[in-house]
This record gives structure tokens, C-alpha cells and sequence, in this order.
């Protein structure tokens, strides 16, 4: 009996360290008290959609952890300005993954439409297509939201002919399933602009891209590899210094789409022209392998590395994106899986599982190794705080003034980036921010006019 005893403790005391180290289980964000907001076009004041953020339960056993979540983010969602009428709505998901995910050395599966993945806020993740193709026979878009069904040899790309139609943070819904195709940073953060959209609403995401340091750990795909952000070790063992993850992705060298990149005879699409340009299409792209840069991915976008999370290396995806940190083919995971897939939502939890709720007071959330910006400063109306990591833990955000005493307060959410401060009634002079999550605190001068 007592041995039974001693076994039973050993075997609880492992699981426990167990979920404290891996990111599998300790990664996402966890809420049970935020509740969401969105905009409507024209409207820059959000409004509560009155859903929990982020995810709301994390279970794990011995081989997989289980995730709850309603598929909405912290971050405001909306206006989709392409008139896209649906709302982001609570998908009161379950998903399941892998603790020790598995390469698949058969066929690779191919990514397919709706979920391929989830971030660590529990927003899904989409791939590269918009269930649209050209239809050869009538000359012409069809499928998805046009109707009908196209050949599906050459398939639109998402990020492409839907833009207009994601919000500031590069994500839309389909039905009520709020999703994003692409990494998952506001637009007005990209160096090189190619949406208008956050002029009016705010340039919030999961987070900001820092290319100075490694990117933060983003989310999951359905065959349970983590999935991280653009900027890496150059090399896969971790040396090396911080460099961009590159696609090994290219535009083919074609003017009539009538072959496909291996160079066999396809159905044929539209030419190549000024309505449809290479980049239109899915298939107008081509993997080319490129030997002595490890910054260059894999035909599955990934590669096997170290990381800050996985000391030991693990095959990781990159979101990849350009020197302008404008999204670039196949954005997140490429046509195929590493390793082996499946269908990661459920419908219950059928095995014994223990609940695991992050310790959030013993952790630490160094804001000094944050990227801070505050902005604008001098300023005269409105102060804006944007923290560059990922937010795993709320932090509030206090106007003070010389005499110490606090003028105004406000917070960031878990799973945001930006909080303002309205400072119209408040007088000349000179203030302090302070930023604060229980663990670490960051103060910094502004000059209000």
C-alpha cells in the first residue's frame, strides 16, 4: 500500500512539473473576467461584444492538454470595411494537442480550409486561401463567398483579395469564427503600410514585431508544433544573433498560368496581367530550397530549432513577413503539415485530466526586456502606451504627476499591446507614466502642452 502511495505521489509530482515547463500547457492566455469589444465602420469607440477573451480553461493529462476557448481576443475586432456583415461570436471551443507532437515521414497533409491552427489567445488560425478558384469555364472567380464551386487548381489568395476586408489587427470572421490568415500585429505597425484602416480604430494586436530580439511564441498548429513570430536565431542551434525567418517561397517565372510549379499541364487560369498579377494565386508560387542559410524555411515554413521556450530545439513554423514586415507566402504554415495532423477541436474531454492555472504572481514578466513605446511626447490631447511583447499578464498604466499623486489610470489588457490616456482636462506640465504588473514597473518622463 505504501509503495502504491509513494508511486501515485511521484507520478503527480512529475505531471505537475511537467505542466510548468511545457509551453504547451503554459503558454496561453488565460481569462475569466475580460470580456471583448468591436468596432462598427465609422464608429471609433469600440463596443463590448460582452464575451470572455483568450482562453478560459487549460487541462492537461499525460499526453495531451486540453483548451477552452471562445475564439475572441482581447484586442477590439472590426469594422470589416469590405461589408462583410458577420461579427465575431463566441465559438466555445474545445481543442486538443499533442504534449509530444510526431514528424510525419509518410505523405504530408495538406492544409486545408477553416482551422489550421490556434494562436495562444485562442483565435484561429487560417491558411493562405480564401475558398475562392478560378473556374476555366466561365472566366471567372467562384466558390466561397461568390457561390458556386471554381476548378480549385488555381486558388486565390487570402491575404491578397481579402485585405479590404481585415481589420487593423489583419483579422476577419467567417460566419462568426474571427480568425487571422497572417501574423498577427496591427497593420500601422508594419514599416511599410499597405492599409488605411487603422487610421480610425486602434493598431492593436496579439503583439508588435521587435527585430532585435526573438519572437515570442504565437500559437499552435493542428499538428501540435509551436508556431513563432518572424525574427529567430540565425542559426538552429540558437547561436548566431536575432535574424528574419525567411520564406523559401518564390514567384514563378510564368506570364500564362497553364502549368503548375512542377511543370506538369493544369487546367488553365487567367494570364498574367495587371487583373491578375503573380501573387494572385496560391500556385503562382514555387519552393526553392536554399542551402548554408538556415534563416531560409522549409517547404512546410518551419525548421527545426532552439528557442527561448524549447531549449532543447523543436520544428517550429514562422510567421514569415518581408524587410517591411508586410505579410509574405505562405504567412504562417505552408501547403502541407510537418508533422502529423489532426483535427484538434472536440467536443468534451473524455480522460482524466488536471486543471492548470498559471501562477501568475510568481512569474515573471520583466517590463524592462519589453519594448515600451510612449507616444505621442510632447502631446496635448492623448497619451498612447504600446508594449511590443506579448501581454501575459495585465498591467495598469498610471498618469502622476510631480507631487506623486495619480492624474489617471488605465490598463492593457492580457493579449493586447495599447492603452491610451485622455489627457485633454489635464494641465501643462511635466508627468510621469508608470507601468506596472505586479512584478516589474517601468516609469518614463511625457511633457503634456
Amino acid at each position: 500500500m505504501k509503495n502504491n502511495l509513494f508511486y501515485l505521489l511521484a507520478f503527480v509530482l512529475l505531471q505537475s512539473a511537467f505542466a510548468q515547463t511545457n509551453p504547451a500547457i503554459t503558454k496561453w492566455l488565460q481569462n475569466n473576467t475580460t470580456t471583448g469589444t468591436y468596432y462598427t465602420s465609422g464608429n471609433s469607440t469600440a463596443i463590448s461584444n460582452g464575451i470572455l477573451v483568450n482562453c478560459q480553461q487549460v487541462r492537461y493529462s499525460a499526453n495531451f492538454v486540453y483548451v477552452n476557448a471562445t475564439g475572441i481576443p482581447a484586442y477590439p475586432v472590426g469594422p470589416y470595411l469590405d461589408g462583410n456583415p458577420n461579427q465575431a461570436g463566441n465559438q466555445n471551443s474545445i481543442f486538443k494537442f499533442p504534449l509530444i507532437p510526431t514528424p510525419n515521414t509518410g505523405t504530408p497533409t495538406a492544409t486545408g480550409l477553416g482551422n489550421i491552427g490556434v494562436f495562444i489567445n485562442g483565435v484561429a488560425i487560417f491558411n493562405y486561401s480564401d475558398a475562392v478558384s478560378w473556374k476555366n469555364s466561365t472566366g471567372a472567380f467562384a466558390g466561397g463567398p461568390l457561390g458556386g464551386a471554381g476548378d480549385g487548381v488555381w486558388n486565390r489568395d487570402a491575404i491578397k483579395y481579402e485585405r479590404a476586408g481585415f481589420d487593423c489587427s489583419k483579422g476577419h470572421p467567417a460566419g462568426t469564427n474571427y480568425h487571422h490568415h497572417q501574423n498577427p500585429s496591427a497593420f500601422k505597425n508594419d514599416l511599410n503600410l499597405i492599409s488605411n484602416v487603422c487610421n480610425l480604430y486602434d493598431a492593436d494586436g496579439l503583439y508588435v514585431i521587435n527585430a532585435s530580439q526573438h519572437s515570442p511564441l504565437l500559437g499552435f498548429a493542428y499538428d501540435g508544433y509551436p508556431i513563432y513570430g518572424a525574427y529567430a536565431y540565425a542559426n538552429a542551434d540558437g547561436t548566431g544573433g536575432i535574424v528574419r525567418m525567411k520564406s523559401s517561397y518564390q514567384l514563378r517565372n510564368i506570364t500564362t498560368r497553364t502549368t503548375n510549379a512542377s511543370g506538369a499541364t493544369v487546367t488553365a487560369g487567367p494570364p498574367v496581367n495587371t487583373t491578375y498579377p503573380l501573387g494572385s494565386f496560391q500556385e503562382d508560387y514555387e519552393y526553392v530550397a536554399h542551402t548554408g542559410d538556415a534563416s531560409y524555411l522549409d517547404v512546410h515554413n518551419g525548421r527545426f530549432c532552439v528557442t527561448p521556450e524549447y531549449p532543447s530545439g523543436i520544428y517550429c513554423y514562422f510567421a514569415t513577413v518581408d524587410v517591411n514586415h508586410n505579410s509574405v507566402y505562405p504567412y504562417i504554415i505552408g501547403p502541407t503539415y510537418y508533422g502529423v495532423y489532426a483535427n484538434r477541436k472536440v467536443t468534451s474531454v473524455t480522460e482524466n485530466t488536471t486543471n492548470y492555472v498559471p501562477n501568475l504572481v510568481n512569474q515573471d514578466f520583466d517590463l524592462d526586456q519589453s519594448e515600451i513605446t510612449i507616444f505621442p511626447n510632447p502631446t496635448s490631447d492623448l497619451i498612447i502606451i504600446q508594449i511590443g511583447a506579448i501581454v501575459e499578464k495585465e498591467c495598469t498604466i498610471d498618469l502622476i504627476d510631480m507631487n506623486g499623486k495619480v492624474i489617471l489610470s488605465n490598463k492593457i489588457n492580457q493579449g493586447q499591446t495599447l492603452s491610451y490616456l485622455d489627457i485633454q482636462t489635464v494641465h501643462s506640465g511635466v508627468y510621469f507614466v508608470k507601468i506596472s504588473n505586479g512584478n516589474s514597473t517601468k516609469i518614463s518622463k511625457v511633457i503634456i502642452e
